[in-house]
């Protein structure tokens, strides 16, 4: 407020070319009393047409120490005569204002400066640096903020030109020390075309920047008595505009670290493989994060073993691997730490322990690029990409694991082999769905009777996993344990009924159950039972086809089933093709492979072995779409030689 009300004032006055400098004295001594007095204060300003004088009164008793320093007119000094840090603002007054003093009474201070216009009798505070001093203190204007500018006016270079012109020395120079392990570099350098003297002194003034890097401004050829604190302020000006682009480099390279452990994150999280997962990471690492990058896996004894590599040189890995055999006992060793270890060989790498949920999975280890120190945000990334890669592996691990058990157990609900029937040609196909993840309740069995006769069975469990897989291998179990005791296959299927019902758990079972009454040279003849199951297809010999049997109650739902009996006799050439509705329900978009589709693809199969039906129709099924299945697949198919 109290800049805009000198501004405003001067630019009625007529007085445009002291409005700078009159907005930064104002701002000083404002500054000055609401930071040390921490009053009310009062604002004078008046101008006529060869000035402006502008006073600050604060209500604060004055201190011995103030009125002694204000009465002799100068500012804070340290032991060695220089500007103290706390006096600028009295620097700045005493080298700007025509004149300047205060005024102490018991109720106060007042502090007052004069700005004469150039050639209207006014003169520079006795001793300031006349030549250039203008131009240094201009970049100060503004409250002390350089706005860097297209034109360079707020650039390093500009800014050691002013103080060079100022001081009227032979040069000027910044340098900086980024803690990157590399020398200080020249930063911003000025040489004046023909200094004012050739004699001179030299003046170093810090640039203060924030740890670790450093910084400091060298001005040679130097005279003025105000050098070192124009130097300090010059240095001050220029730190900032360091640590501005600082700032911005370093918003620049966060964002840059984000994108890339997002995006790695990302590769790593779409891989379910182990392999593949390991041998990922070294390409994610390699060049970014370093020159070379190699993956470790631990056994079970924690024993590690080289699992991935990478180098930028692909010539140099043969002899990489070797250094990496010879420092196995220092990678075990970091396998049991916590964090980063460094290592000298191979020269010049980090290793990082991997682990996830409790577990130690391996090591990553980094070899850096040669001239080029790896710095704490590089290391932070290195951590945070370890962590991603552990979990990662340990997903892909698990998946593994999980995949091999469903199998397993997928498997053992299957007969282990087609019994072999004399008269009948057999054969089946399954496909479980998805990635193999979860345990369908799709099965077929083939079932001993006494007496020399045969059940074959189709089912299909509701849901999937292990619940489904439970109630699975019960109605198997439940069947193979009624066919010792046998009986009429309606009652087999009723008392099946009853063990679902009573210990399903919710699930319920559709079911075709064939049972062979005669099976001779060139016929067999069959009883056919469906529990809401699909209708087989009935494929003659001349490759005519039919929907048999009739639909009856799925087991598991109600106390009480129907499924009524059909007769089927097939003739030699003729074939009966069981199915679960994962095959008439196959989807391609909006389209279902369907049962009309399936008659279609069986006739077409005529006259061939069930071997060759059963997978020629399992094929069809599967090219229908090219997604995995959504639901279990499983055909069995019955031929009469």
């Amino acid at each position: 407020m109290a800049r805009k009300t000198v501004s405003a004032l001067l630019a009625e006055a007529g007085l445009t070319d002291l409005v700078d400098a009159a907005e930064l004295l104002t701002s000083e001594l404002v500054t000055n009393a609401v930071i040390h007095a921490r009053t009310e204060l009062e604002l004078e300003i008046e101008s006529n047409a060869d000035g402006v004088s502008v006073a600050v009164t604060d209500f604060q008793p004055p201190s011995p120490s103030v009125a002694e320093l204000t009465a002799a007119r100068g500012y804070p000094q340290t032991e060695d005569g220089h500007p103290a840090e706390t006096g600028r603002g009295l620097l700045l007054v005493s080298l700007l204002a025509s004149s300047w003093g205060t005024i102490h009474s018991g109720a106060g201070r007042r502090i007052w400066v004069r700005l004469d216009r150039a050639g209207s009798g006014g003169s520079p505070e006795p001793g300031a640096d006349a030549a250039g001093v203008d131009q240094v203190l201009a970049t100060l204007l503004g409250g002390g903020v350089v706005q860097p500018s297209t034109n360079g006016t707020g650039t390093p270079t500009e800014l050691l030109r002013r103080l060079v012109t100022a001081l009227g020395a032979g040069a000027a120079s910044v340098t900086v020390d980024r803690a990157d392990g590399l020398d200080s570099i020249e930063f911003a350098r000025y040489a004046a075309e023909a200094p004012v003297t050739t004699s001179g002194r030299v003046v170093w003034a810090p640039l203060p920047l924030r740890a670790p890097w450093r910084g400091e401004l060298t001005a040679t050829g130097v005279r003025g008595r105000h050098a070192e604190a124009m130097a300090t302020l010059t240095a001050e000006q220029i730190a900032l505009l360091i640590e501005n682009q600082r700032l911005r480099e370093a918003h620049d390279e966060t964002q840059g670290w984000l994108v890339f452990l997002a995006q790695a994150g990302e590769l790593l999280a779409q891989s379910l493989d182990v392999e593949l997962t390991v041998a990922l990471i070294p390409r994610l690492v390699v060049p970014r994060l370093g020159q070379w990058c190699a993956v470790h896996l631990a056994n079970e004894y924690d024993e590690l073993s080289l699992a991935a590599m990478t180098h930028t040189d692909e010539s140099a890995e043969l002899a990489l691997s070797g250094q990496l055999g010879d420092a196995l006992l220092d990678l075990q060793h970091a396998l049991a730490g916590d964090g980063l270890v460094a290592l000298t060989a191979p020269a010049d790498s980090i290793v990082l322990p991997l682990g996830a949920r409790g577990e130690r999975l391996g090591t990553l280890t980094i070899g850096r690029h040669a001239g080029r120190w790896q710095g704490s945000a590089e290391f932070a990334i290195i951590e945070d990409l370890g962590r991603r890669a552990a979990l990662a592996i340990d997903n892909a691990r698990i998946h593994d694991h999980r995949r091999r058990i469903t199998a397993t157990l997928q498997q053992s609900l299957l007969p282990p082999l087609i019994p072999r029937i004399d008269g009948l040609d057999l054969a089946a196909q399954y496909v479980p769905a998805g990635d193999g993840l979860d345990v369908g309740g799709d099965f077929y069995d083939v079932v001993p009777l006494p007496h020399q006769g045969w059940l074959v069975v189709v089912g299909d469990v509701s849901g999937k996993g292990v619940g489904a897989a439970a109630v699975t291998g019960l109605v198997r179990d439940v069947l193979h344990a009624l066919a010792l005791d046998y009986r009429e296959p309606l009652q087999t299927l009723r008392r099946l009924n009853d063990t679902l019902v009573e210990r399903g758990g919710g699930h319920f079972c559709t079911l075709a159950l064939a049972f062979l009454t005669s099976v001779a040279a060139g016929s067999v003849e069959l009883a056919l039972h469906l529990a809401g199951h699909e209708q087989p297809v009935l494929l003659r010999a001349d490759g005519t086809t039919s929907m048999v049997g009739q639909c009856g109650t799925a087991l598991g739902l109600v106390d009480r089933i129907e499924a009524p009996r059909a007769t089927v006799r097939l003739d030699s050439g003729d074939a009966l093709v069981f199915y679960t509705d994962g095959v008439t329900e196959r989807r391609n978009g909006g389209k279902l492979y369907g049962h009309r589709r399936l008659r279609t693809e069986v006739a077409a199969l005529a006259g061939l072995p069930a071997a060759m039906l059963a997978s020629r129709l399992c094929a069809s099924v599967l090219d229908f779409s090219p997604q995995p299945p959504r639901d279990d697949i499983a055909i069995v198919a019955l031929r009469a030689p």
